[in-house]
């Protein structure tokens, strides 16, 4: 236990001495000496008033966070991390830490009368630091769940993360009440799953959401993955499959060295740009390895060969994933991006096969994933590298990395060029025509393009010839 940290992490509440409490995931985070990187405060009275005088003590801002339960966030100045502060739920101390989640998150520690220079003295009814000694977390209360069912999504999200145990009461408890999940709003679920997808091994806690059948209330589509089994081409059945995708994609992103080699830099610049909801492109990529292949129960045949099938899967899995990330509430870019990864995860596979590939062939592919054709590439590749059965070859798999190589390379490379601007522009090009534009036009600027990229059309003449030949072959 890191005593010292603790007293840094409580001392600037010293303004609030005798009407305030350092609590929950603050307090355990310090005592185990890890960063604290905000710090949540329970306050006997009005936490507004609480939250001013923080704020002028410290030279910070503040401002309210929730009108319902009251409180405020207090952050800047000389304040090491935000505050949030809220009002005791309950009559009391013992009664706001019985109401919480788990026994580490329980303890509280009195804002400092001294100013922080005595150690800090814990109050600790349910035994919290004995647990956190033993890396165990265990329920405050058997009725954790039922009182907020995030919490079975944040009990898989919190042992990965410190890497702790899961108390096998709390374990029975999570299976009991798993089904009662979706009782708590899509966008709270969705700040969890969120928080599990920044994780730098999403896979774990995704394994341990499986173990207490949170992955089938969460998804019921990825529980009926469970024990499916593959083609001789996979290893596992289809959600270990799942879960060693998201393990490679995650690892990818930490280091793309493996596989993309020369272009790892750009590649791991590109997955370290923010993409939406507070997550990477790197960590976001968690969502649709989870889900790519959450269609493979529905669209499971079986050949008169006795071949197994998945015909449709990445169709029919881009509308799971999208009615999904409905649900949850996530924002529309983070939305199309997981539906977008999903659908288009199989294509670069399937190009494995029509190798050597032309630069028409790469570059339709590169706009046909766009505008995530790094993410989409790297996807793939964790894909391939998830696919392991007997009947898989090594050299198979290293045709695939190698054509995942080739086509980061042109995509990076056609970047590097900036857009591709047609010769004649499209109005011109309707005139010379003598058509009116219409939709038709701006399928003969995507054809005209290609063409530019390739190489076959560079002048005005050029341009001119390839738009009359295109439109007599298209019944222009």
């Amino acid at each position: 236990m890191s005593d010292g940290a603790l007293r840094d992490a409580v001392a600037p509440l010293a303004p609030l001495a005798g009407e305030a409490w350092a609590v929950g995931g603050g307090v355990r985070d310090a005592l185990l000496g890890r960063a604290v990187a905000d710090l949540d405060v329970a306050v006997a009275g009005d936490a507004a008033a609480a939250a001013a005088r923080l704020a002028r003590a410290h030279g910070a801002g503040r401002f309210r966070l929730s009108r319902a339960f009251g409180a405020w966030r207090v952050h800047g100045g000389r304040l090491p991390f935000a505050v949030d502060l809220t009002p005791l739920q309950g009559p009391d101390l013992e009664a706001d830490l019985a109401r919480r989640d788990l026994t580490v998150n329980a303890i509280a520690v009195p804002a400092p009368a001294d100013g922080g220079r005595e150690p800090p003295r814990p109050v600790d009814p349910h035994g919290g630091l004995r647990d956190l000694d033993a890396r165990r977390l265990r329920l405050v209360s058997p009725e954790a769940f039922r009182a907020d069912p995030v919490r079975l999504l944040r009990l898989p999200r919190l042992a990965a993360q410190l890497g702790f145990s899961v108390d096998p009461e709390a374990a029975s408890r999570a299976r009991a009440d798993a089904a009662g999940l979706w009782r708590a709003p899509g966008e709270r679920l969705a700040d969890e799953l969120l928080r599990i997808a920044a994780l730098p091994r999403p896979d774990r806690a995704f394994a341990l959401m499986d173990e207490l059948r949170v992955l089938d209330a969460l998804a019921p589509e990825l529980g009926a993955c469970r024990g499916l089994d593959q083609s001789p081409y996979h290893h596992r059945d289809v959600l270990g499959h799942t879960l060693e995708v998201v393990e490679h994609a995650a690892a990818l992103a930490a280091d793309p060295e493996p596989v993309f080699r020369s272009q790892a830099p750009r590649v791991a610049e590109a997955l370290g740009r923010p993409l939406a909801d507070g997550l990477t492109a790197g960590q976001a990529l968690a969502l649709p390895g989870l889900l790519h292949d959450m269609a493979k129960p529905a669209t499971r045949a079986v050949t008169p060969q006795g071949r197994v099938t998945f015909m449709g899967h990445d169709r029919l899995g881009a509308d799971m994933a999208d009615a999904l990330m409905r649900r949850l509430r996530v924002s529309t870019r983070l939305r199309e991006f997981v539906v977008a990864c999903v659908r288009m995860h199989l294509p670069l596979g399937f190009l494995v096969h029509r190798q050597p590939l032309s630069l028409r062939q790469i570059d339709r592919y590169l706009r046909a994933t766009a505008p995530w054709e790094v993410e989409i590439i790297v996807l793939s590749a964790a894909d391939r590298l998830a696919t392991r059965g007997p009947r898989t070859s090594e050299s198979a798999i290293r045709r695939h990395l190698v054509l995942a190589r080739e086509v980061m390379a042109v995509h990076f490379r056609l970047a590097d060029r900036g857009p591709v601007r047609p010769p004649v522009p499209g109005d011109a090009l309707a005139a010379e025509l003598g058509r009116r534009p219409g939709p038709w036009l701006g399928e003969l600027l995507e054809a005209l393009r290609e063409e530019q990229v390739v190489g076959a059309v560079r002048t005005r003449d050029d341009a001119l010839r390839f738009a009359r030949e295109w439109a007599r072959r298209c019944g222009g």
